[in-house]
């Protein structure tokens, strides 16, 4: 691991490692072993064409492939090492697999009138699917459920709003947590029900090798309920394409690597927000026994890990944007500039789980510093103006923004010179008591309340 290039399979290789199990090389030949099999299965299913009827038993022969080891990826790459072709390695291996059983008469139907980039779209859409289902939607809601639970725990303590960077009409801690929780919410959503487009429709994309074969197969119907059967075999959600050249034209990858990219933009945000409470001391870090926060400094307690989490989800937003502009781009009917790129998705998903967890490791040493959000709340007594200011509209005072803009806007106020002011405003004096009434504290509207929604 200290000879890695990558930080994802050296530093950081613990927090990634279950994303092998979805990116990996190996793990790529299995789902491509995956996509064969089950092809191979449907063909025999299929009234006219003259493969046999499999049975059941041999089905399992088929489907014992696809418990791969990684003695048996490593015979498909020596395989590869002649072919020069990674889906025909695939091929051979499961063609030398099975001859020696009773499926020996049947292994010519293996890769059937398909082209390699219907074996590889389907891997892929297999790959990215059940990446998502196993681990990063788990993990993002994770997240979510630890911002939630800050929402509610900090729903009453009022704290000071900024916009611009100056003093604001206070809010919550907790309605501020909330604004995160509710946008990640709505992205995970629509994560958990994408639905990657997939095609099996041959060299360049009009069954020419099946048709000429079979003319009387409706194999636009065999493709749709073959992708239906990967999707419940699987237990993910895949579609169809049946309009495509020799590949699938990775609309919905675009679609996928945006939503990915909009929630890590939202989680950037969160971080770098965290990263000002603690800078402003109002969020504290609980210190851990044995850790340096500098070199040099030895006060120091560094919101390190909001920091990583921000800088990797910016790697993986670099990579997820290129992904999203490059893919659905390809000349003609077909080039072979996706075929690297997609073996970079990976990188991009761990990127973001690094993230994710460093986020989640941030949270769980932190609380709020109520003492220090109350007092630097209490020195902004300007922010209850608005407030004063709309009573004054009600009662129908001429100019009442005015009145309180000479006072405040630009100026230290206390609480004796808004008293002095509303002293002498030409209201009657239960209007007066009413706005006495009004404090930095007191002026959260329903923010508490949203926490809950």
């Amino acid at each position: 691991m200290l000879n890695s290039i990558s930080p994802i399979d050296g530093r950081y290789a613990k927090a990634t490692t279950e994303l092998a199990a979805y990116f990996s090389e190996e793990a790529l030949i299995r789902y491509r072993i995956i996509v064969e099999g089950e092809y191979l299965i449907a063909l025999s299913e299929e009234k006219g064409i003259g493969l046999r009827k499999i049975t059941s038993a041999e089905k399992m022969l088929v489907r014992n492939l696809y418990t791969i080891e990684t003695k048996d990826a490593e015979e498909v790459k020596k395989i590869e090492a002649t072919t020069n072709h990674d889906v025909k390695a695939v091929e051979y291996f499961i063609k030398e697999r099975l001859q020696h059983t009773s499926l020996k008469d049947a292994i010519e139907w293996t890769h059937f009138a398909t082209t390699s980039e219907d074996t590889n779209n389907l891997a892929y859409a297999l790959m990215l699917s059940e990446a998502l289902k196993n681990v990063i939607i788990p993990h993002l809601k994770k997240v979510l459920a630890a911002i939630d639970a800050l929402a509610l725990s900090y729903q009453k303590v009022p704290m000071l709003a900024r916009t611009h960077g100056q003093s604001a009409s206070p809010t919550t801690l907790g309605k501020e947590f909330k604004v995160f929780a509710s946008r990640l919410e709505r992205q995970v959503q629509q994560l958990a029900t994408y639905k990657v487009l997939a095609k099996l429709n041959g060299a360049t994309g009009n069954y020419n090798a099946h048709v000429v074969a079979y003319p009387n197969i409706q194999w636009p119907a065999f493709t749709k309920n073959f992708i239906e059967h990967l999707s419940s075999f699987r237990k993910v959600k895949l579609e169809a394409n049946l309009v495509t050249t020799q590949i699938e034209s990775h609309d919905t990858y675009a679609e996928l690597f945006d939503m990915m990219r909009r929630i890590n933009t939202i989680l950037i945000d969160f971080d770098q927000d965290i990263w000002r409470y603690v800078s402003d001391h109002w969020m504290i870090q609980k210190p851990k026994d044995g850790e340096v926060g500098s070199s040099t400094m030895p006060h120091k307690v560094n919101p390190i890990d909001f920091e990583n989490s921000e800088g990797n989800l910016g790697l993986a937003n670099a990579l997820f944007t290129y992904f999203s502009t490059k893919l659905p781009i390809s000349r003609l009917q077909r080039d072979l500039t996706d075929s690297t790129i997609e073996r970079n998705f990976g990188s991009a998903f761990a990127y973001s789980l690094i993230a994710y967890k460093s986020t989640l490791k941030g949270l769980g040493k932190m609380s709020a510093n109520e003492p220090g959000i109350t007092e630097e709340l209490e020195n902004h007594q300007e922010v209850v103006a608005e407030g004063i200011q709309t009573i004054l509209r009600r009662e129908g005072v001429e100019l009442p923004y005015e009145k309180l803009k000479a006072p405040t806007r630009g100026k230290k106020v206390t609480r004796k010179d808004l008293d002095a002011f509303i002293a002498k405003l030409p209201v009657t004096e239960k209007i007066k008591k009413e706005l006495r009434k009004i404090t930095p504290q007191n002026y959260i509207g329903i923010a508490d309340r949203l926490c809950g929604m």
